[in-house]
């Protein structure tokens, strides 16, 4: 039973009295003038200075504040994972010289070579994630760049670091990755090798990064092998399980859904299909997808069911799921993204959280799991369609956030967990998604014009593009950044930049070549970046095939095998 106090923040939640006060407070910024969305950025700030003044005061440098007990903790490795988690949250809050500071205490600080277990999933994700995004965020922040920067730089050097302590984690008869991973050591003869979904499908991104700035393919080859093991052992009806053998590659549970042990990879097989425009990773979703919607899908929920079945096994939501409706409109589902989010959204007005499962048939909270960590995944659904619709539910969405944890989880040393949402008591954790993700989303949806959008900077004051790569031949950060499953924003032409341009250049270099030959070669046809027998021409009623998801735009010079040998004066 909910206690009074509980009750009626909820009823006030769901009451006509609420709305009517964001109707009149907020107008300014539905109605597209700047007051309103002014004032709501500043309450986030100043929630994030709150809990991010707190963890420096009270649990730095362990990984999170215990908001309850006014201490740390360590939890996934003892990284200062915190820390590592808001850096970029910093820069998009547009405070340049606490992340200048922040990325030079991490430098002096942080050490890998530590004898702990670790899990590689998190430790990817939050680490790997968090070091790449900074140091791809390095240069609007004011910090000094190495030349040739996105493509060296000592952030860039403490995410490989990270990265090759994961690597020992996959090397397995099937090439997906052990769960947990000793950053001395490696892994344990005794280590477990049932490892969920996730634990083995959410690497492309952050491995394909790294392996692109840094010309080593070694971590984008190993999270490629992990995801096509992992695509042979899904079932005849097109599902995957819960965890898996990663030796035997049998599955130890077979209930198939899109919540937690699997949510992270169906989202990395989207983003990683953006980010690196790969056909392969493209196939596999939507395969995936339709299976997903013939057998889980029910009135736009989404329920478990059995992998090789399909007959349903738990009628529930969990709140890991939320992030399926911003996924869906990435692919232009957004019918069903928009119905999706609004049954997730009743359940969030029901407790003023998202509980961790909530049994559908019942309308209720499942037996411990009542919990809500407050967690990020609706918040970034509401982010994705609110760009996608202009429907301002999802800024009424977003003040319901705010206004709710600032009610029910706000203490005096941070912002805690709700334990149970059925009469709001709190856990002593502060988890660092939090500061990553949680507030980051929330910000972002009431900064329409933020840099991350392809806006004109926003909040943050900030151009939406820059110049980077040997010689600022390249232009960097106009708009695509894609967020890993940490909130993470990567940058696609920072990829390109130091991978694919220089490829283009060396071709254009060759080509030069070829045509400077001495005349007594004159008549063998110079060298081409594609294979002689392949004709540029197209046949008879034959059309070019469009890039399967928008991408970076080539540069001028390297197109010059597909539109002809077109040179400017200066070459």
């Amino acid at each position: 039973m909910l206690q009074d106090d509980s009750l009626l923040s909820r009823r006030w939640l769901e009451s006509d009295q609420f709305t009517q006060r964001f109707w009149n407070t907020e107008k300014g910024f539905l109605r597209g003038g700047k007051p309103g969305d002014a004032r709501l950025r500043q309450r986030i700030k100043d929630m994030f200075y709150h809990a991010y003044n707190s963890y420096l005061d009270n649990a730095f440098p362990y990984d999170e504040l215990r908001p309850l007990t006014c201490d740390g903790q360590d939890t996934w490795g003892s990284f200062s994972l915190t820390l590592i988690d808001a850096l970029d949250t910093l820069l998009v809050l547009g405070n340049h010289t606490e992340f200048q500071r922040v990325a030079i205490v991490l430098q002096d600080t942080v050490d890998f070579d530590i004898d702990v277990n670790a899990s590689v999933f998190e430790t990817n994700i939050r680490v790997v994630g968090g070091m790449l995004s900074a140091h791809m965020l390095s240069k609007r922040a004011g910090l000094e760049v190495e030349p040739g920067w996105p493509c060296s730089g000592p952030l860039l050097r403490m995410a490989e670091d990270a990265a090759r302590k994961l690597l020992p984690a996959f090397e397995t008869p099937t090439g997906m990755p052990y769960g947990t991973v000793n950053l001395l050591h490696g892994v344990s003869p005794t280590e477990t090798p049932v490892t969920c979904t996730a634990g083995v499908g959410t690497f492309i991104l952050e491995f394909a990064t790294l392996s692109r700035l840094t010309g080593d393919p070694v971590y984008e080859n190993a999270a490629r092998r992990a995801l096509r093991a992992l695509w042979d052992t899904r079932s005849d009806i097109g599902l995957v399980g819960n965890h898996i053998d990663i030796v035997s590659k049998k599955w130890v549970a077979q209930d198939a859904g899109i919540g937690a042990g699997i949510d992270s990879y169906f989202e990395y097989l989207v983003k990683g299909a953006i980010m690196l425009q790969d056909q392969e990773l493209v196939n596999m979703f939507l395969d995936f997808d339709r299976s997903i919607q013939n057998y889980t899908r029910f009135d736009d929920w989404y329920l478990w069911v059995q992998m090789h079945k399909g007959t349903v096994s738990m009628p529930v939501f969990q709140s890991l799921e939320a992030f399926w409706p911003g996924l869906q409109s990435l692919i232009g589902n957004l019918d069903s993204a928009v119905r999706t989010f609004q049954n997730y959204y009743s359940v969030w007005r029901q407790f003023g959280g998202l509980p961790e499962f909530y049994n559908i048939p019942q309308g209720y909270t499942v037996d411990k799991r009542e919990g809500y960590p407050l967690r990020p995944e609706l918040i970034e659904s509401a982010m994705y369609l609110f760009r996608a619709t202009g429907d301002h539910t999802y800024l009424q969405f977003g003040l319901d956030v705010l206004e709710s944890i600032e009610k029910i989880s706000k203490t005096p040393c941070g912002y805690a967990s709700v334990k149970d949402l059925r009469d709001h008591q709190l856990d002593n954790r502060m988890e660092s998604f939090f500061l990553a993700e949680t507030i980051k989303y929330l910000f972002l949806l009431f900064d329409p014009a933020h840099f991350l959008h392809g806006g004109g900077g926003g909040e943050a004051g900030l151009s939406s593009w820059e110049e980077g790569g040997e010689g600022n031949q390249c232009i960097l950060g106009v708009g695509g950044y894609i967020f890993n499953t940490e909130a993470h924003p990567l940058d696609p032409a920072a990829l390109y930049c130091c991978s694919q341009h220089a490829q283009d250049r060396q071709e254009l270099r060759d080509i030069l070549l070829g045509l400077s030959r001495d005349s007594k070669q004159a008549e063998s046809p110079p060298t081409l970046p594609f294979d002689k027998s392949e004709s540029i021409a197209l046949k008879p009623g034959e059309r070019k095939s469009a890039p399967p998801l928008s991408c970076p735009t080539q540069p001028f010079s390297a197109r010059l095998a597909v539109l002809g040998q077109v040179f400017s004066d200066n070459t």
